[in-house]
């Protein structure tokens, strides 16, 4: 018997995050007066993780993510969430230590060795990143759960928040979209082995450039491309300041099979969710474009801005580490709405 772990979940991967609005209906009821001096980075500006200063030189940084099945193998579900939860110490620019498992299982529905063969997937990607998976916590539930705590340090002048872009910045980005689209395709058995390969490779590649990028002070601001799409997450980087951004289309990378199965229709139901909740925020969209835009990404690539006068310095440092990406944009001033597509 083969078992197919995306048809034991209603959501795929990232796109079982609760809705935008509904988090932000949740957090607004959980403010706090209390403050602890030592905590540089919290939950008042969405980041990618929390960080907390231990002196005056370096800090910890500590993350947790986890999410329902993406894919049907069970070794490649525990690499894919392992990689995504990495993602988050990279994208704070800092370097992963370690890592304590997080496990939901219905003991009644699937077989124990199933979820045996996801935390080996898991401690294959830890072991790529450097890292031991340390331990963990386990509970009976309806449907099966996976990710990671991962707890990172790094030198205090290196932390890279999301939302500290500066004026003429460039936008880089370094995966390509289509993710979602193309976990949606899999889900209806529509997904060739070549793409399915893709799909694999895209989301088990650890975003470890983040790190370097940490040592770099002319990158301004950094996130990762994660459930709420590229435009989510670019929001999130504009939150809170004076500016706005101006996207080219023709520049972002979109896998080739997602454009494929997109004209079909094919996509996620919480792209749509993404869109209802982000289109005020949006100029330019059109015909098929929200559809790549809002497509809600697992363990997607790093989305960062550079001073534009390091622009070609930027590019050779990525090149030389033999880093894929591709400039989306700039960052220019404040404009009626957040993201202007051109």
């Amino acid at each position: 018997m083969t078992i197919k772990l995306t048809q034991y979940s209603k959501a795929s991967g990232c796109g079982c995050k609760i809705a935008p609005a509904v988090l932000e209906e949740i957090l607004n009821g959980c403010k706090t007066d209390s403050v602890f001096t030592n905590l540089l980075v919290g939950n008042d500006t969405k980041d990618d993780a929390a960080i907390y200063e231990i002196d005056n030189e370096n800090c910890i940084i500590s993350t947790t993510d986890f999410f329902t099945p993406i894919v049907d193998d069970a070794f490649d579900f525990g690499k894919i969430a392992a990689s995504n939860a990495i993602s988050d110490v990279y994208a704070m620019g800092g370097k992963p230590l370690m890592a304590i498992a997080i496990l939901g299982w219905p003991t009644d529905k699937l077989p124990a060795a199933i979820a045996q063969q996801v935390i080996k997937g898991a401690q294959e990607i830890c072991k790529q990143a450097g890292i031991p998976l340390a331990g963990g916590h386990s509970v009976d539930t309806q449907e099966p759960l996976f990710g990671l705590a991962v707890t990172g340090i790094i030198k205090k002048q290196n932390i890279r928040k999301n939302n500290t872009v500066k004026q003429n910045d460039v936008i880089y980005i370094t995966k390509p979209l289509g993710i979602g689209i193309l976990s949606t395709a899999l889900k209806r058995g529509m997904l060739s082995d070549e793409d399915y390969s893709i799909l694999l490779e895209e989301t088990t590649t650890l975003n470890s450039i983040g790190e370097k990028l940490g040592d770099l002070p002319f990158v301004n601001a950094v996130t990762d491309v994660t459930g709420f799409g590229f435009i989510g997450h670019l929001l999130e980087m504009l939150a809170n300041t004076n500016h706005s951004a101006l996207i080219k289309k023709e520049n972002i990378p979109i896998i080739n099979a997602a454009k494929e199965f997109a004209s079909q229709f094919i996509f996620p139901d919480n792209t749509t969710r993404n869109y209802n909740d982000q289109i005020k925020h949006v100029d330019g969209l059109t015909n098929l474009d929200f559809i790549f835009y809002c497509d809600p990404q697992t363990s997607g690539g790093l989305l960062f801005s550079v001073t534009k006068e390091n622009e070609i310095e930027m590019d050779l440092f990525l090149k030389t580490n033999h880093q894929f990406f591709a400039k989306v944009g700039t960052v220019i001033e404040k404009k009626e709405k957040a993201i202007l597509f051109i």
